[in-house]
């Protein structure tokens, strides 16, 4: 069956039908438009048809192109990438002009897309060069350009048709943001023309085929006198509209996205030429970002990766153990957005805590979600109500009876942690799994308190639970498969993505992102300028610096974990030029933004003002200071040095789950596709040779791991030596 089929009425209205078999939402494939483009021939060709209807045969339209397909054109080279674009580009253009007379713009024949709900990237694209979008009134869909996300932009010919649309302002927040609308707010930004009630879809498709005029049918930049919304870049106006959104895109991207500056540097160069030239110079800068290394490995952790391991990837073979009911133990912040992500997929929940008071503070945590949702249109009040249904707080533990999984979310003390592992397993039924959320302690040391360790296993879940994507799964030196498979299939219904790593002192995100943390600290006690220090890792891709990451996620719970590491790991302990600043910043009382003073400075109002100036008196600048090459280089190898030494233990099984949780779980610099895809960037003996200089500098916390100089000697990548083919782009 071919994804494209078309059929036509009395009436002579062609119907084009996009179904994809094999997908549960349409993707499109470089056979699947050519089918496309042979039936408009058809349509183009049969003197019976007077219009044609495209849409789809399932309840969305297109989820976009399939990336795989654009990683196989990648391989061809730039010459492959550019013709295969430019062919898409003579397709769309067909549809476009729809047969009428290139003079007169006369004698087309009406093209309308009929989208009964989600359109994104090529989803749009196709329905930018119908000659009309009618939408279904369907408040779940999705309609946008996504690409910028994954580290391209629309090439399809989106980029150029939606600045021409709507002008290059109006325009950047879908191209530039990847902005998604429903279909009334799509309509009321005039990314589609119409929206109508989904029964109504096809009948009002028909129509407008059947009542269209020559006119109706000649884009804006087709005819005689077109003006650019906004105006031209040479135009006064469209000249601040430009240098505004130059600006606007080095300060969101700090200059390491290849693919923004890229579509701004298409949209600016298109908006000089004719339309048809436009899109060549589209075409040319796609290919150049497709070549990129950057938007390859974007492409390969954002989307391949993520999506194979929220598929399963690394699943055991074990029967399917989806979750019926779920237990929460512990009803602060974490435990309570543990609940709600539960409650709100359909999961049966029960909240406990020791006291009822807290344990409705729990479940007023969802409620107030829930209405924040509501305030944006979001959330109905039926689902409101349906999803605080699901939730009963509690503070009985035989209200666990039945539950098949079970999440403690108690202090992190091992002590506690254990009694409630006693509580609980006195009540559940013996195929309960047990998990425990935590960032910190060893899976295995907490086990030790369960009758099932086969069944014990830790669900690391990063805050807040609602909007942080990544999961870590933690398999203790007893967790059986079950267990594992428990923890994946429950990560999978609450629509987030799952890494599994092997039990090991704070995992793999914590490994790796407390280096990072304290190495800001340590400049700071040797006399670098925290600025620099802070915006030497906004310049690098990395969304917090140092210095606001520890603020955030507050200085006390530093503190804590360091007097927990100094205990377990006695005179190897590394890190006590991090503490005097650390402990000294806690005597102050600067804990950070919960306190409203840390390395920041704060207003009354939880504002963050800028650093604090006391810092300077307690640790002065040093005269000398770094170049910005040297401070990050010190950020970034504080952070993939651990990743690799978690690779080399065995804590990593899989370097595609080190990439995607980098990104994820702490923001490890996303232009780069993660710290195993930035490696092999730039090469296993160039970081050797920058660890060698950072060591005799800095100390043996930079010398590289026995795995990386081997790399090094024998020219190996990670991805050529572990990914094979499972991870292959």
């Amino acid at each position: 069956m071919t994804d494209f089929t078309m059929t036509t009425d009395a009436e002579g209205v062609a119907t084009i039908t996009w179904d994809v078999a094999s997908k549960s939402m349409n993707v499109m494939s470089t056979e699947a438009f050519m089918t496309l483009s042979g039936l408009i021939d058809q349509a183009l060709a049969d003197g019976a048809v007077k219009g044609v209807i495209i849409t789809s045969g399932k309840k969305d339209f297109a989820g976009g192109m399939d990336l795989n397909v654009i990683a196989r054109m990648r391989a061809g080279g730039a010459g492959a990438i550019f013709d295969g674009v430019m062919q898409m580009h003579q397709v769309l253009r067909k549809i476009e002009r729809a047969g009428m007379d290139p003079k007169t713009l006369k004698g087309g024949k009406p093209i309308v897309a009929a989208l009964p709900g989600t359109a994104l990237g090529i989803g749009l694209e196709l329905p930018l060069a119908c000659h009309r979008i009618i939408a279904a009134d369907n408040p779940k869909a999705r309609i946008g350009l996504p690409e910028i996300m994954v580290g391209i932009f629309p090439g399809a010919g989106g980029t150029t048709r939606l600045a021409r649309k709507l002008g290059a302002m109006m325009a950047a927040p879908f191209l530039l943001e990847g902005k998604l609308s429903d279909p009334k707010a799509a309509k009321a930004a005039g990314l589609i023309d119409e929206v109508v009630a989904p029964e109504d879809l096809l009948k009002r498709a028909k129509e407008w085929v059947l009542s269209a005029t020559d006119v109706d049918l000649v884009k804006p930049w087709d005819a005689k006198g077109y003006k650019m919304p906004g105006g031209a870049p040479y135009h006064p106006a469209g000249f601040m509209t430009f240098v505004g959104a130059s600006a606007m895109v080095h300060g969101k991207t700090m200059g390491v996205y290849p693919a923004a500056k890229a579509l701004l540097a298409a949209v600016y160069e298109g908006a000089l030429v004719p339309f048809d030239i436009a899109l060549k110079i589209e075409a040319r800068h796609f290919t150049s970002v497709l070549m990129n290394p950057s938007s390859a490995a974007m492409i390969r952790s954002l989307f391949i990766n993520k999506e194979a391991l929220e598929k399963g990837a690394n699943r055991p073979k074990v029967e399917d153990m989806a979750v019926r009911k779920l237990g929460v133990i512990g009803a602060g912040m974490m435990g309570a957005g543990i609940a709600y992500v539960a409650a709100n997929a359909g999961i049966d929940v029960v909240l406990i805590d020791a006291a009822q008071e807290a344990a409705d503070r729990g479940k007023a945590h969802s409620e107030a979600i829930l209405d924040k949702g509501m305030k944006r249109g979001k959330v109905t009040a039926e689902k409101k109500a349906e999803v605080l249904g699901r939730i009963t707080a509690t503070t009985g533990y035989a209200a666990l009876a039945g539950a098949d999984l079970i999440v403690e979310a108690v202090f992190e003390d091992p002590k506690i942690k254990a009694e409630v592992t006693a509580k609980v397993e006195a009540v559940v039924g013996e195929g309960c799994i047990y998990a425990t959320n935590t960032s910190t302690l060893p899976i295995t040391g907490l086990a030790a308190a369960s009758k099932r360790p086969e069944q014990f296993i830790g669900i690391h879940f990063f805050s807040p639970v609602d909007k942080m994507m990544l999961v870590e799964i933690i398999r203790g030196g007893k967790t059986g498969d079950a267990a594992v498979a428990k923890a994946l299939d429950f990560v999978r219904q609450i629509r987030k993505t799952p890494i599994v790593v092997n039990d090991a002192r704070f995992f793999y995100a914590n490994r790796c992102i407390i280096p990072y943390i304290n190495e800001g600290i340590r400049m700071v006690a040797e006399g670098v300028e925290p600025a620099l220090v802070e915006n030497a890792a906004k310049l690098v891709g990395m969304p917090l610096g140092p210095l606001q990451l520890v603020d955030e996620t507050s200085i006390d719970l530093g503190v804590k974990i360091a007097k927990a590491t100094k205990a377990a790991m006695g005179k190897d302990y590394p890190d006590e030029a991090v503490d005097h600043v650390l402990f000294w910043m806690a005597d102050q009382g600067r804990l950070g933004k919960k306190s409203g003073a840390g390395f920041y400075a704060y207003s009354d109002k939880g504002e963050r003002l800028g650093l604090w100036d006391g810092l300077g008196h307690k640790y002065p600048l040093d005269k000398m200071q770094p170049s910005l090459s040297d401070v990050q280089h010190r950020l970034l190898f504080a952070q993939v040095l651990e990743a690799v030494r978690a690779l080399e233990e065995g804590v990593l099984t899989d370097i595609r789950e080190g990439d995607v949780g980098a990104i994820l779980g702490w923001g490890f610099a996303p232009w780069s596709g993660g710290p195993f895809s930035w490696l092999d960037m730039i090469g296993a003996a160039r970081a050797v040779e920058i660890c060698r200089g950072l060591t005799a500098q800095f100390g043996p916390r930079f010398h590289a791991p026995a795995l990386l100089r081997e790399m090094a000697e024998t020219g190996q990548t990670f991805y050529g030596r572990f990914a094979g083919e499972k991870a292959a782009a």
